[in-house]
């Protein structure tokens, strides 16, 4: 492939994630495109991380009511108190939720022990994932850059894996709950030699996404 013919087919693919990021719709993926091309719209996005393998292609009209049906469940994850509600794109290049929990919300400082404010508020959460239990989860803690990997990677996981466990004792099963990873202090997302930005840095952060079974839904039409 010459540089010509890899910069024109690159720039398609950007106005196909342009298109479908606009519309909200999650129709990102042609009935011909297949999983591969969604492999590369994910990349593209920078949300590689989730996203079930799925089994076959995702026409436009199933990625569109997966789309919808991600816009019911977001907003519905707007109702919890002290999270941050994302739109993201999956690995698929079909619309997926984040939802962001501070660190200092959940838990007081080097520890992994809910607070009781932060259990009200997963058990608010709870209750979109069981009303929607066709979505995959997957839950990733991180830390500010103080201290090292020895520390910040084993409470990063302790955290992750609180909250998986608190979200099970509220009735969401176990089959949803897919990665559960600390990730340390790897992944900034602002500037850790700041106080605000090693607060922002610390944080609990929540990707939910269309299993193969909603998937399957939306190809069948039966989504809602």
């Amino acid at each position: 492939m010459n540089k010509i013919t890899g910069i024109t087919m690159a720039m398609g693919v950007l106005a196909v994630v342009s298109c479908g990021t606009k519309q909200g719709t999650g129709s990102l993926i042609g009935a011909g495109g297949g999983a591969l091309v969604g492999g590369i719209i994910g990349k593209l996005a920078g949300n590689t991380a989730v996203g079930a393998a799925i089994g076959g292609a995702v026409g436009a009209g199933a990625g569109a009511i997966i789309g919808h049906h991600m816009d019911k469940v977001a907003e519905q994850a707007k109702q919890v108190e002290n999270a941050k509600v994302e739109k993201v794109t999956d690995a698929n290049g079909l619309e997926a939720v984040k939802v962001t929990f501070d660190s200092g919300i959940l838990f007081a400082t080097n520890k992994a022990d809910l607070s009781a404010a932060s259990k009200t508020a997963l058990a608010n959460f709870s209750k979109t994932l069981k009303e929607n239990n066709l979505l995959y989860v997957d839950i990733y803690g991180h830390t500010d850059s103080t201290g090292n990997d020895g520390i910040n990677i084993p409470l990063s996981n302790k955290r992750a894996q609180s909250v998986e466990a608190y979200l099970k004792s509220c009735g969401v099963s176990a089959s949803q709950l897919q990665k559960v990873v600390g990730k340390g202090s790897s992944e900034p997302v602002a500037d850790n030699a700041t106080v605000q930005g090693r607060k922002e840095n610390r944080r609990v952060e929540v990707y939910l996404y269309a299993s193969q079974a909603m998937i399957d839904a939306a190809n069948a039409g039966t989504l809602k």
